[in-house]
Protein backbone atom coordinates (compact mmCIF):
# COMPACT_ATOMS: atom_id res chain seq x y z
CA UNK A 1 0.00 0.00 0.00
CA UNK A 2 1.08 3.51 -0.82
CA UNK A 3 1.22 6.19 1.69
CA UNK A 4 -0.56 9.60 -0.10
CA UNK A 5 1.96 11.19 2.41
CA UNK A 6 5.24 12.06 1.22
CA UNK A 7 8.47 10.65 3.20
CA UNK A 8 9.37 13.31 5.78
CA UNK A 9 13.34 12.55 4.70
CA UNK A 10 12.67 13.58 1.25
CA UNK A 11 10.40 17.14 2.57
CA UNK A 12 13.48 17.39 4.70
CA UNK A 13 15.54 17.00 1.53
CA UNK A 14 13.53 19.41 -0.42
CA UNK A 15 13.63 22.53 2.26
CA UNK A 16 17.37 22.19 3.24
CA UNK A 17 17.49 22.54 -0.54
CA UNK A 18 15.11 25.65 -0.53
CA UNK A 19 17.69 26.83 2.34
CA UNK A 20 21.32 26.58 0.85
CA UNK A 21 19.25 28.28 -1.96
CA UNK A 22 18.38 31.16 0.30
CA UNK A 23 21.91 31.16 1.47
CA UNK A 24 23.78 31.02 -1.76
CA UNK A 25 21.38 34.31 -2.66
CA UNK A 26 22.32 35.96 0.70
CA UNK A 27 25.92 35.17 -0.03
CA UNK A 28 25.34 36.52 -3.97
CA UNK A 29 23.62 39.82 -2.32
CA UNK A 30 26.32 40.42 0.28
CA UNK A 31 29.27 40.01 -3.06
CA UNK A 32 27.18 42.30 -4.77
CA UNK A 33 26.75 44.71 -2.31
CA UNK A 34 30.18 44.58 -1.52
CA UNK A 35 30.99 45.08 -5.36
CA UNK A 36 28.86 47.77 -5.15
CA UNK A 37 30.78 49.44 -2.15
CA UNK A 38 33.66 49.41 -4.16
CA UNK A 39 32.45 50.98 -7.28
CA UNK A 40 31.20 53.58 -5.57
CA UNK A 41 34.68 54.26 -3.57
CA UNK A 42 36.82 53.95 -6.68
CA UNK A 43 34.23 56.62 -8.59
CA UNK A 44 34.67 59.31 -5.45
CA UNK A 45 38.80 58.61 -5.80
CA UNK A 46 38.49 59.19 -9.41
CA UNK A 47 36.29 62.16 -8.97
CA UNK A 48 38.72 63.95 -6.41
CA UNK A 49 41.06 63.19 -8.58
CA UNK A 50 39.50 65.24 -10.77
CA UNK A 51 38.54 67.71 -8.72
CA UNK A 52 42.02 68.25 -7.71
CA UNK A 53 43.58 68.46 -11.27
CA UNK A 54 41.33 71.06 -12.11
CA UNK A 55 42.63 73.11 -8.93
CA UNK A 56 46.13 72.92 -9.19
CA UNK A 57 45.35 73.90 -12.81
CA UNK A 58 43.66 77.13 -11.56
CA UNK A 59 46.04 78.04 -9.10
CA UNK A 60 49.15 77.16 -11.95
CA UNK A 61 47.64 79.46 -13.89
CA UNK A 62 47.42 82.37 -10.84
CA UNK A 63 51.11 81.39 -9.78
CA UNK A 64 52.15 81.85 -13.92
CA UNK A 65 50.44 85.05 -13.84
CA UNK A 66 51.98 86.49 -11.12
CA UNK A 67 55.10 86.02 -11.61
CA UNK A 68 55.16 87.40 -15.30
CA UNK A 69 53.32 90.14 -14.25
CA UNK A 70 55.15 90.83 -11.22
CA UNK A 71 58.45 91.56 -13.80
CA UNK A 72 56.81 93.37 -15.99
CA UNK A 73 54.47 95.98 -13.93
CA UNK A 74 57.85 96.57 -11.99
CA UNK A 75 59.56 97.99 -15.23
CA UNK A 76 56.12 99.44 -16.36
CA UNK A 77 55.40 101.29 -13.22
CA UNK A 78 58.84 102.39 -13.29
CA UNK A 79 58.53 104.10 -16.27
CA UNK A 80 55.12 105.39 -15.70
CA UNK A 81 55.86 106.99 -12.66
CA UNK A 82 59.19 108.52 -14.52
CA UNK A 83 56.83 109.84 -17.54
CA UNK A 84 54.00 111.12 -15.52
CA UNK A 85 56.89 112.87 -13.14
CA UNK A 86 58.05 114.59 -16.50
CA UNK A 87 54.50 115.62 -17.29
CA UNK A 88 53.74 117.19 -13.55
CA UNK A 89 57.04 118.08 -12.39
CA UNK A 90 56.50 115.77 -8.76
CA UNK A 91 58.13 112.63 -8.88
CA UNK A 92 56.70 111.61 -5.38
CA UNK A 93 53.12 112.24 -6.57
CA UNK A 94 53.41 110.78 -10.06
CA UNK A 95 54.94 107.83 -7.90
CA UNK A 96 51.99 107.85 -5.71
CA UNK A 97 48.99 107.77 -8.80
CA UNK A 98 50.86 104.73 -9.89
CA UNK A 99 51.03 102.95 -6.94
CA UNK A 100 47.49 103.60 -6.17
CA UNK A 101 46.54 103.01 -9.87
CA UNK A 102 48.34 99.78 -10.30
CA UNK A 103 47.19 98.25 -6.43
CA UNK A 104 43.53 98.79 -8.48
CA UNK A 105 44.50 96.77 -11.43
CA UNK A 106 46.39 94.07 -8.99
CA UNK A 107 42.37 94.13 -7.31
CA UNK A 108 40.48 93.01 -10.34
CA UNK A 109 43.20 90.61 -11.66
CA UNK A 110 42.72 89.09 -7.94
CA UNK A 111 39.06 88.59 -8.22
CA UNK A 112 39.03 87.12 -11.64
CA UNK A 113 41.58 84.50 -10.07
CA UNK A 114 39.58 83.82 -7.16
CA UNK A 115 36.36 83.61 -9.62
CA UNK A 116 38.85 80.76 -11.39
CA UNK A 117 39.42 78.54 -7.93
CA UNK A 118 35.65 78.98 -7.15
CA UNK A 119 34.58 77.53 -10.34
CA UNK A 120 36.51 74.31 -9.76
CA UNK A 121 34.13 71.46 -9.28
CA UNK A 122 35.38 70.06 -5.81
CA UNK A 123 32.17 67.75 -4.96
CA UNK A 124 31.84 64.39 -5.93
CA UNK A 125 28.13 64.58 -7.84
CA UNK A 126 28.46 61.55 -9.40
CA UNK A 127 29.04 59.89 -6.72
CA UNK A 128 26.72 61.50 -4.53
CA UNK A 129 24.12 60.51 -7.43
CA UNK A 130 24.94 57.43 -7.21
CA UNK A 131 24.78 57.03 -3.19
CA UNK A 132 21.02 58.16 -3.72
CA UNK A 133 20.24 56.05 -6.13
CA UNK A 134 21.84 52.75 -4.23
CA UNK A 135 18.66 52.30 -1.70
CA UNK A 136 16.25 52.14 -4.84
CA UNK A 137 18.60 49.35 -6.63
CA UNK A 138 19.21 47.18 -4.29
CA UNK A 139 15.02 47.30 -3.98
CA UNK A 140 15.46 46.04 -7.58
CA UNK A 141 14.27 49.81 -9.20
CA UNK A 142 17.11 50.70 -11.42
CA UNK A 143 15.47 53.25 -12.80
CA UNK A 144 13.88 55.66 -9.91
CA UNK A 145 14.49 58.85 -11.47
CA UNK A 146 12.03 57.70 -14.58
CA UNK A 147 8.94 57.09 -12.10
CA UNK A 148 5.59 59.23 -12.89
Amino acid sequence: MSDPQPDRASVAGAGGGRDEDIASLLRALMGQGTHLAEQQIALLKAEVRESATSVKLAVGSVAVAAVVGIAGLGVLLMGLAYLLADAIDHLGFATLIVGIVALIVAFILYRGALAKVRAAELAPERTQHMLERTPSALRGDLNPEHRP
